[in-house]
C-alpha cells in the first residue's frame, strides 16, 4: 500500500488530469459511439505512457554539497560547491539536480557531472537551509515528476552583527573565590561568624581556641560561612512582538545581546543566553551565537521570559535584559524585581527615536554603535 502511495506521488496534478480525463473520454466515446472522443482518450493515454517511460530507470550518482564556512556574520557571503559524479558506467538520461537555498532553488544539469560553485549571500540574520539535493526526472509536458534525495540539508548560520566591547570582568566580579551572598553555609570560603555546636555539625569546623576561651565547659564553637557564587551572567533578549515597533528595533536588540554575550564569554564568565525562546545554557561562543541567530519575534511576554530565566538560572549573579521601547517604566521595574535582590540587573532599552542615555539601571540605546560608550558609562562596569 505504501509503495502504491509512493508511485502516486510521482504523478503531478496535471498528469492526474490527463490520465483520468483520457480514461473518461475513452469510456464516454465508447458508450456514445463517438470516435473522436475515443481517439482523444487513446491519444492522452499514449502520451501518459510515453511520459512514464521517460521517468523509468535510476541514476547511480554521488552528490556532495560543501560550504566553505557554515557560520558567518550577516552581510557576508559563503561559497557553496556541488560535486556531481556518476558511479557506474553507462549513459544518463536527461536529469536535473535541484538544491534549495533558503527560499530559492539552484538548478544544475547532471549530464557531464563535475563541480559547480556559486555564492550564497546572507542579507539578513537567520539560519539558511541548504539542501537537500534532489535529482528530478520527468517529461517535457510535466505529467510526472520523480525525485531522489541525495544529501541531507545543511544549516548556514548568519550570525548577528556585533560591536567590540571593553572587558566586563570588573563589573561581573570574575574572581576565583566568587562573590559572597547573604545565604549562610557550613562549608565555603567566606567566613561569617562563630556559633554553638549543634548535633550533626562537622567536627572539622570546631574552632578549638575560641571554644576554650569563650564557650562554657563541655560546649564548643563552630565556624559558619557565607555562601559564595561564581559570576554567572544571563543575557535575556525579549522576543515579544509587542515590545518593538518594527523588526529593525528587534535586530538591534539581538545585536546588543550578542555583543554583551560575546564579550562575557571571551572574558571566561559563565554566560547563559535566552533569546526569544532559544536557550544556550553556560554555553561557549558558538552555541550562544547560534541561539541568537535562530531567535525571532513571537508572542511570549517579557515577564514570562524573565520568569523562565529565574527558574533556569537560580544561581545567576548578573542579568542583562534587552528589550524594545514599548514596555513601560513600571513593567521594567517589575522585570528587575523578578530577580533576587543580590542579582545585579540591567535593562537595555532599544529605542531608535530617543537619545542614548543612562538612567539608573535602565540604559536607552539608540544605535548599536553607542553600546560600548553606554556600558563604559556605568552599565556593567
Amino acid at each position: 500500500m505504501r509503495r502504491l502511495a509512493d508511485l502516486l506521488t510521482v504523478i503531478t496534478p496535471l498528469g492526474r488530469v490527463v490520465a483520468l480525463g483520457s480514461v473518461l473520454l475513452w469510456w464516454v466515446g465508447a458508450q456514445l459511439g463517438w470516435t473522436e472522443l475515443v481517439l482523444a482518450g487513446a491519444t492522452g493515454l499514449v502520451v501518459f505512457g510515453l511520459a512514464c517511460l521517460l521517468t523509468l530507470g535510476r541514476a547511480a550518482l554521488r552528490v556532495r554539497v560543501e560550504l566553505d564556512r557554515q557560520r558567518v556574520v550577516v552581510g557576508r557571503q559563503v561559497n557553496c560547491t556541488v560535486d556531481i559524479a556518476q558511479t557506474t558506467a553507462g549513459r544518463l538520461l536527461p536529469l536535473t539536480l535541484e538544491l534549495p537555498v533558503g527560499e530559492q532553488v539552484e538548478v544544475f544539469d547532471v549530464l557531464g557531472g563535475g563541480r559547480r560553485a556559486f555564492p550564497i549571500p546572507t542579507r539578513k540574520r537567520g539560519v539558511i537551509a541548504v539542501g537537500p539535493a534532489t535529482t528530478v526526472r520527468g517529461d517535457p509536458l510535466g505529467l510526472l515528476r520523480r525525485t531522489v534525495t541525495w544529501t541531507d540539508p545543511v544549516e548556514l548560520f548568519a550570525h548577528p552583527v556585533t560591536v567590540p566591547l571593553d572587558s566586563l570582568a570588573a563589573g561581573l566580579l570574575r574572581d576565583l573565590e566568587g562573590r559572597a551572598t547573604t545565604d549562610l553555609s557550613m562549608s565555603d570560603l567566606a567566613f561569617h561568624a562563630l556559633r554553638e555546636y549543634a548535633p550533626g555539625d562537622d567536627h572539622r569546623h570546631i574552632h578549638w581556641r575560641s571554644s576554650a576561651k569563650l564557650a562554657a565547659p563541655g560546649r564548643f564553637l563552630v565556624r559558619q560561612y557565607q555562601d559564595t557564587r561564581r559570576a554567572h551572567l544571563a543575557v535575556v533578549v525579549d522576543g515579544s512582538a509587542g515590545s518593538y515597533p518594527d523588526p529593525e528595533h528587534f535586530e538591534t536588540a539581538v545585536s546588543a545581546g550578542a555583543s554583551i554575550a560575546a564579550r562575557a564569554i571571551t572574558d571566561e564568565v559563565e554566560t547563559t543566553v535566552l533569546a526569544a525562546g532559544h536557550v544556550a545554557h553556560r554555553a561557549g561562543l558558538r552555541p550562544a551565537m547560534d541561539a541568537l541567530t535562530r531567535c525571532d519575534l513571537g508572542s511570549e511576554p517579557l515577564a514570562e521570559l524573565v520568569s523562565r530565566t529565574v527558574r533556569i538560572m537560580p544561581d545567576v549573579t548578573t542579568a542583562v535584559v534587552v528589550t524594545g521601547p514599548k514596555p513601560t517604566f513600571v513593567e521594567l521595574q517589575s522585570v528587575m524585581a523578578a530577580f533576587a535582590s543580590e542579582v545585579r540587573t540591567v535593562v537595555v532599552r532599544v529605542d531608535h527615536e530617543n537619545r542614548t542615555a543612562l538612567t539608573g539601571d535602565v540604559l536607552t540605546l539608540r544605535e548599536l554603535s553607542d553600546l560600548p560608550m553606554l556600558l563604559s558609562g556605568g552599565g556593567l562596569g
